[in-house]
Formats: C-alpha cells, sequence, structure tokens
C-alpha cells in the first residue's frame, strides 16, 4: 500500500499568515509585506536551531519561544525583551487557533483518501500545542488518531531517523512506498532520504537546500502543484 506521510507546519497551511497577523497586533514597528516574509524566515530559522537545544535539554520550551523572536527580531534592529516576547508568543498561540487548511491540500487529502492510500502526519513539536493545530485543521477526517506522530510524545524529532524508524515500524511501512511531503528541507528532507523514504520538497518558500548531499524526488512550490503531482501519484507502478 503507498504510504503518504505529512508535515503539519507550513506544509498544509500557511503558518506566516499566523505570523505576519501577530506581529501586526504586537510589534510597535510598521513592516511592510516583504519585511514581514523576511522576519517570518528568521523566527523559523532561529526556531529549528532553538528546538534542537530545547531536545536536547539546553533551552526550557518558554526560553525556545522567548530567544526565537528576540533573536529574529533583532536581525533587523528590533529590540524586544522576554515580557514582549513572551506576549507576542501568546498572540502567536491564539492565531494559531484560527488556521486552515490550504484549499488544495483539503482537495488532496480527500482525494488520497478515497483512493485508499494510508496517510500519517509527523511532526516536530509539544504534544500539546501541535495537537491543538491537529484539531484546528480537522485533520483526523482522513487520518486515524493513531497514524499522527508528534515528536514531543515520540521522544525523537526529525531528523533523526529514530523517528523514522519509529513510524516504520508502527505502520508496516514499504519504504519504496511511502512518501514523507514537508517544508523543511533539513528537518523533512533530509530525515525521510536517510530513513531510505521518497521526499517531496513542499518548497514554496523558495528556500535554498544549503545542502549538496541529499536530493528530493521531487520539489512543488505551491500547493496546487503538490496536489496536481501527489494527488496523481502512484508508487506501485513507478516502481
Amino acid at each position: 500500500m503507498d504510504t503518504i506521510i505529512f508535515d503539519v507546519d507550513d506544509t498544509l497551511y500557511d503558518q506566516a499568515l499566523s505570523f505576519k497577523n501577530t506581529c501586526n497586533k504586537v510589534l510597535k514597528e510598521s513592516l511592510t509585506d516583504d519585511e514581514l516574509n523576511a522576519l517570518y524566515i528568521a523566527n523559523r530559522k532561529h526556531s529549528d536551531a532553538l528546538f534542537d537545544e530545547k531536545v536536547a535539554g539546553k533551552l526550557t520550551e518558554r526560553e525556545m519561544h522567548i530567544r526565537r523572536i528576540k533573536d529574529a527580531c533583532a536581525e533587523f534592529g528590533i529590540v524586544m525583551n522576554d515580557e514582549q516576547a513572551m506576549e507576542f508568543q501568546e498572540a502567536y498561540v491564539v492565531e494559531q487557533n484560527k488556521i486552515m487548511l490550504f484549499d488544495e491540500v483539503e482537495e488532496l487529502l480527500e482525494r488520497l483518501h478515497n483512493q485508499g492510500k494510508q496517510l500519517a502526519i509527523l511532526t516536530n513539536g509539544a504534544e500539546g500545542h501541535q495537537s491543538m493545530k491537529i484539531n484546528q485543521l480537522n485533520l483526523e477526517r482522513w487520518i486515524p488518531k493513531e497514524n499522527i506522530f508528534i515528536s514531543g510524545a515520540v521522544g525523537h524529532a526529525k531528523p533523526a531517523i529514530e523517528v523514522f524508524q519509529i513510524i516504520e515500524s508502527k505502520l508496516g511501512l514499504d519504504r519504496e512506498k511511502t512518501v514523507y511531503v514537508g517544508d523543511s528541507f533539513a528537518n523533512d528532507i533530509v530525515g525521510a532520504k536517510q530513513a531510505g523514504w521518497h521526499a517531496v520538497w513542499m518548497n514554496h518558500r523558495r528556500r535554498d537546500s544549503l545542502n549538496n548531499t541529499v536530493t528530493p524526488d521531487k520539489v512543488v512550490y505551491s500547493a496546487r502543484e503538490m496536489l496536481e503531482f501527489i494527488g496523481d501519484l502512484d508508487l506501485v507502478n513507478e516502481r
């Protein structure tokens, strides 16, 4: 059976929208859309690096939340103290309670479900926070609860090969018929390829991979491209 496994943040929905809305509500500075995009990308960069430190036990979750926005803002000359950073985080959580799937993703999940594909989720983050987003997106319409894997609950985080191996064992996956779809090259593409899975890079932010040793099987640049490619994917016949 073909298995399609998805990341959540900025793969199934527009995470930048929540971030921009929070910036417009909390930051005193008035930023252009281009500046907000650049600040969002900087925040993701710091978030990924600090998440690794949190997993290693070097930071608390609160320290991670404070530092990722403070460090991102510092790149743009925006000074923020710890109290303001936590105010930003609290407002960000409120915005994330409003997230919605890309329209094309909803169509894709419906199509894959109707095709009888095995669907799953693998996302990094704290169990409670990621579960909130998964519930808000109503992903259990297509993906059974036992096929939803959150690093905070599993005990390993992408790109560590252990988390991919745990899912492989629990779902009885055939690597040749398994595709992972995610937006983070370092976490999603590198992790999936080292596990021997197919990997589709949802690169709608048009980032550079900064990695010359790992190549995704496919790069898509929008939710529409993801729908068109994965919706018609037949791994059995492509082998």
